[in-house]
Parts: structure tokens; C-alpha cells; sequence
């Protein structure tokens, strides 16, 4: 039987609590960044607020947290649901960002970033919340039955493939299964028949056998890194130095941590290449402890329960299934990253959300968190009826 809901979290509301905790996550990112960037020559004995300042990406990443303040305030202005009616629009520049970054020189081997003075910008992390929007928007037109027919399937089919694609040509293998996780998440909690999702993923192990056969026979070193946590030991200087290295240095915190302002830390020492970017989880691991990793789990944790209490209590299928879609990219995000730190998952290069530093994830984070916000707050309350309704 139904479950009348007449509590808060089913009326519209702005949803407080889920800001908070992203903003505790985005502070606790500028305190890991600082730790990472700290020069133990300037001296510990300085306020946070000067340690931040001092070091050159904390006190930037403080820039992007304010910055995102007002994107927060920008989405909140317009309902989700004039934001749907402008998918094709969304779409359309999502391809043409996705398509115009080709054109641009790699950055360490990829063409996923537009250069602005010394400032860059990557498309493809503004593309995971337009495919949450135009896939979510796209799976609910036919109410009832999200994929009416085999030819709907396949509009459904290149509206996601078109995109993936475009990211696979920089190539950028993280950020490409962040998308066939928010697809398949989508795609799922629509209510897609089963036989589609299971058919789709027939066809793609089918097709991505000889690929990875293909790879594994080329000992291409990008292929190597990929796979190097299988077994770490086997190149411990080449295609598996950063999860060596990585594994120690969260190791050697022990329970409590070294200290953030310690000196000598291997955090310090640069034992781990990219420590303020994509190893972000060791400078926690090492100067904060499993205590300070934990901690950061936690708040992860309470962000993905409240947003799936938030979708439950959420009757529109559109602005559920936003939530959902946000929900699955930071719960992929953090999974990813952390498990590549600690070995048992492939080096993508795909961020911690919140915590790892970068204007463009921060911004494109608290947007999705914005999104999910901006459906609770402009939300239609179910009318509350007999129970004999929804026998």
C-alpha cells in the first residue's frame, strides 16, 4: 500500500541540510589542499586563515568556494522544470564544448581543457550534469514507460552515446564511466524494462573484449597504469609509482596522523605526484589519519543518504531521477578515487568530490548539489488522499 507522506521533506523546501554538508566538504577541501601546498619553512605558528592564504591552490580553491556560492543562488532562481524545457539547448552547447576541446593542444596526454590565460576550463565535467538534465528530461516524455519502442531506445542510445563519445576521443576513460554510471543509474531508476538494460549490457562486454584484448597485447603504458593495481608490485617504478607510493603514504598516518603542519611528511616530500589533485585522499590518509578519513567518509555518507531520502520523498519521475543522477556521480566519483588510492581500483584520474582541487569539479559539484536543491524547493506536493487510492 501507498505511504501517505504529509512530513516536511515531501512539501517543497529548501533543503538546508544538504548544503551544509557539501559546504563542510568543500572547507575540508581547501584544508586538505592547504596541508598539501604548506611550506613547513614559513612556520606552523600562523592562523588557518593565514595558512590558507600562503599556499597558492588553498587559497584559490577558497576563491572557487565562494564563487560557487553564487551559482548555488543562480540555480535556485529558475525551477527545475523550466530547466528541463531547455534541454535541447543544453545539449546542443554540451556537444559543441565536447567537440571544440578536440581542437585544443593535450594536457598530459588529453585534449579536455580550454586554456585561459593560466586558468583552464574542462567541458566534460559540465557534461555530466547536462546528461543528468537532457537523459532525465529524455526518459520522462513517455509517462509510464520511459522507453516505449526499440526506435526510442536508440534516440536514447546516441543521445548518450554522442557525448561519451566525444569524451572518449580526448580520451578521458575516467570521466566516461562516470557517464555509463549516471546512464545506467538513469536508465534504471525510470523504470526501464530490464530486458533493455541487460540487452545494452550484453552488447558492450561483447564489444569490449577484443578492445581490452586488443590493449593488453600493445603494452601501452596507458593501458599498463590502467591495470596496475592488480599487481602493484610488478613496476613498482613505472606504470604502478603512484599506487605504490600512494598506498604507503595513507599507511604511514596510522590512526591519528602525522599532523597537518608536521614537517618532513612524505605529504610534503611530493612522494605522491598530483597530492592536491587526484591523490588528494593521501595528504588525508597521511597528515590527518584514519580518523580525518573516516570523518571525510562520513560526511560523504550523510550526503548520499539525504539525497535518497530527498529523491524518495520527490513524486515527479523528472526531478527524481536529477537527484538520483547527481547522487550516482558523487558516489561513483568517491569510490573511484578513494579505491584508486588505496590500490583496489584503476587510476582514472577522476577527482574527490569537493575535496580534490580544481575550479571546474568544485563548481560543476555544487551545481548538481544546487540541482537537487532547486527539486525540493520548486517541487508539487502530492495531494494527500484516502489510502484506497494507492492500494
Amino acid at each position: 500500500m501507498f505511504k501517505l507522506r504529509n512530513d516536511r521533506l515531501s512539501r517543497a523546501h529548501f533543503d538546508w541540510p544538504l548544503l551544509i554538508l557539501a559546504y563542510l566538504l568543500a572547507f575540508y577541501g581547501v584544508l586538505a589542499i592547504t596541508i598539501a601546498n604548506y611550506d613547513p619553512s614559513l612556520g606552523a605558528d600562523r592562523s588557518l586563515q593565514e595558512l590558507v592564504m600562503a599556499a597558492n591552490n588553498g587559497r584559490l580553491q577558497l576563491l572557487w568556494v565562494v564563487v560557487s556560492l553564487v551559482v548555488v543562488a543562480v540555480i535556485q532562481t529558475v525551477s527545475y522544470e523550466i530547466i528541463g524545457r531547455m534541454w535541447p539547448l543544453i545539449y546542443i552547447v554540451d556537444i559543441l564544448l565536447l567537440g571544440l576541446v578536440l581542437t585544443t593542444s593535450k594536457i598530459n596526454g588529453v585534449k579536455g581543457w580550454f586554456q585561459f590565460l593560466d586558468r583552464t576550463f574542462q567541458p566534460s565535467e559540465l557534461a555530466k550534469i547536462a546528461l543528468i538534465i537532457t537523459l532525465s528530461k529524455t526518459l520522462t516524455r513517455h509517462p509510464g514507460n520511459p522507453i516505449p519502442n526499440f526506435g526510442y531506445l536508440v534516440r536514447v542510445l546516441i543521445h548518450f552515446g554522442v557525448p561519451a563519445g566525444l569524451i572518449i576521443a580526448q580520451p578521458d576513460i575516467g570521466t566516461a564511466m562516470v557517464f555509463v554510471v549516471i546512464f545506467v543509474v538513469l536508465l534504471f531508476m525510470s523504470g526501464t524494462n530490464l530486458k533493455y538494460i541487460f540487452g545494452l549490457g550484453a552488447v558492450a562486454t561483447s564489444g569490449l573484449i577484443p578492445i581490452i584484448a586488443y590493449l593488453a597485447s600493445t603494452n601501452n603504458f596507458r593501458w599498463l597504469r590502467l591495470v596496475a593495481f592488480i599487481n602493484p608490485e610488478s613496476d613498482p617504478t613505472g606504470s604502478s609509482y603512484q599506487i605504490v607510493n600512494s598506498k604507503v603514504t595513507i599507511g604511514s598516518g596510522g590512526l591519528y596522523g602525522k599532523g597537518a603542519w608536521a614537517e618532513g611528511t612524505l605529504t610534503h616530500l611530493n612522494y605522491v605526484p598530483e597530492n592536491h589533485t587526484d591523490f588528494i585522499f593521501t595528504v588525508v590518509g597521511e597528515t590527518l589519519g584514519f580518523a580525518g578519513g573516516i570523518i571525510l567518509l562520513l560526511l560523504y555518507l550523510a550526503i548520499i543518504l539525504r539525497m535518497l531520502l530527498l529523491a524518495y520523498n520527490t513524486d515527479d519521475l523528472y526531478g527524481r531521477l536529477i537527484i538520483l543522477g547527481v547522487m550516482a556521480m558523487l558516489l561513483f566519483h568517491v569510490y573511484e578515487n578513494i579505491g584508486m588510492c588505496i590500490g583496489v581500483m584503476p587510476i582514472t584520474g577522476i577527482p574527490l568530490p569537493f575535496i580534490s582541487y580544481g575550479g571546474t569539479n568544485l563548481v560543476v559539484n555544487m551545481a548538481g548539489i544546487a540541482l537537487a536543491i532547486n527539486v525540493t524547493n520548486h517541487k508539487k506536493t502530492l495531494d494527500l488522499r484516502s489510502a484506497s487510492e494507492y492500494a
